[in-house]
């Protein structure tokens, strides 16, 4: 069996098969992990979540910001942005057990020595905390009051963590880390709404990375959402947001022995949108 890691997918349905064609994956033996926003800004998002919902017992599949975004479009929550390519999910006659699956997908997945996350974490919490964090907050996503805990992380989305907070408010913060995290303050606080390359930040920011406890703990760190960042590798992390929407590549990883293989994006300058923007 091999387990290959996939990028942020973001609708690139053309970019997504092609790319599994050279990994030669085979859905009888390999897995997958993806790292989030398989939807939006791309021009195929409805045919990209079919393709998982269907493969669903041979993924791993962590949230991102986008596909929260989509959860919060379909109930009602949300504001079409101007950017947005989720109309045909929101009528797909299969749109129910779509949003019902996306939204009991994890924030987190810890395996072995990995721990594959959307965006990020917050430099101090440990692998016990995020993981703890991670499931609360996916259990609370999952269930009958999932809207309302929806609402709560948007209000969240640019907040600040902080161990204070309590119930639902503490959980919320921590799913927009998990979903929107890139970079920390000189005092450790998060940055939500950063965007750029590390080496454009204000003096004394630092990418959440270079300080997490869970790779002082002997962790590998799995992650995306950075197209400013692309294709970033150390001994215990990885960042493969190539930006394939943005006119990059879509980067396969293979877990167990570091192997990348991209994909140039293929569904053409039209299809998607040309500069890496932050996004709901």
């Amino acid at each position: 069996m091999t387990t290959w890691l996939i990028g942020d997918v973001h609708g690139c349905w053309r970019t997504l098969t092609l790319l599994l064609e050279r990994i030669a994956w085979d859905r009888e033996r390999d897995e997958l992990w993806l790292v989030g926003d398989l939807v939006n800004r791309g021009p195929s998002s409805l045919e990209v979540l079919r393709w998982a919902f269907a493969n669903r017992e041979r993924l791993t599949v962590v949230l991102g910001n986008h596909d929260l975004h989509l959860l919060g479009r379909a109930a009602g929550i949300a504001t079409r942005k101007k950017e947005d390519t989720l109309d045909a999910v929101l009528a797909a006659p299969d749109r129910d057990d779509l949003v019902a699956w996306l939204r009991t997908r994890p924030f987190v997945h810890h395996f072995g020595p990995w721990l594959l996350v959307h965006a990020g974490l917050m430099p101090d919490w440990s692998i016990e905390l995020t993981c703890r964090l991670a499931n609360a907050a996916s259990e609370r996503l999952a269930g009958d009051g999932w809207v309302d805990f929806l609402a709560r992380i948007s209000a969240n989305r640019r907040g600040s963590w902080h161990s204070g907070l309590e119930g639902d408010d503490l959980l919320a913060s921590a799913a927009a880390v998990f979903t929107r995290m890139r970079m920390v303050g000189p005092d450790g606080s998060a940055r939500l709404a950063y965007t750029g390359a590390p080496r454009e930040a204000p003096a004394g920011w630092q990418p959440w990375f270079e300080r997490s406890a869970v790779k002082r703990q002997g962790y590998a760190l799995l992650f995306g959402h950075w197209a400013m960042l692309g294709l970033h590798r150390d001994h215990d992390l990885a960042c493969i947001d190539s930006g394939c929407v943005y006119g990059g590549s879509l980067t396969a990883l293979r877990l167990h022995d570091g192997t990348v293989v991209q994909q140039a994006m293929a569904e053409g300058p039209a299809d998607g949108p040309q500069t890496p923007r932050e996004g709901r």
